[in-house]
């Protein structure tokens, strides 16, 4: 014997061998991707707020920050939920980012007290669940180094 162990094999316990390795459960690498996401929002938004002082940006500008801060925090909790190189990346991916896009939708109807139309907060869903799973499906074909 060289010092080194045997392969480990399959015992239809996947989960503990994952957890064994490092990994952890599903419902808590989504949760932690939702949590990375909503970091880097708040850190984007009082960012973009300290500079709205000096810059005073137009309407179209703040729009196109919003959209951009989205798929920048969507891609940040995708990244935490599904590492480079693991199994299911497309659909942790657009669960992270539909998580993420309902809790934002969830808040701005909240906050705002407005209404925005059906097609709105779909077209938000839809751009959170494509932009999730885009990036899922990049990270899980990266080799781990």
């Amino acid at each position: 014997m060289t010092g080194t162990a045997a392969p480990r094999q399959k015992t239809g316990r996947g989960n503990q061998t994952q957890r064994k390795r490092g990994g952890a459960p599903l419902w808590l690498r989504l949760l932690k991707g939702l949590g990375a996401a909503l970091v880097v929002t708040i850190a984007g938004v009082a960012v973009f707020a300290l500079l709205m002082q000096w810059i005073r940006p137009s309407d179209g500008v703040v729009r196109v920050f919003n959209q951009v801060l989205k798929l920048v925090s969507i891609g940040a909790g995708v990244t935490f939920a599904v590492g480079c190189g693991q199994e299911g990346g497309l659909l942790r991916g657009a669960a992270v980012g539909a998580m993420y896009m309902a809790l934002g939708v969830a808040v701005y109807a909240l906050l705002s007290g407005q209404q925005a139309p059906a097609t709105a907060y779909l077209a938000d869903l839809g751009m959170g669940v494509a932009g999730g799973g885009i990036m899922g499906m990049i990270l899980s074909n990266i080799s781990p180094k």
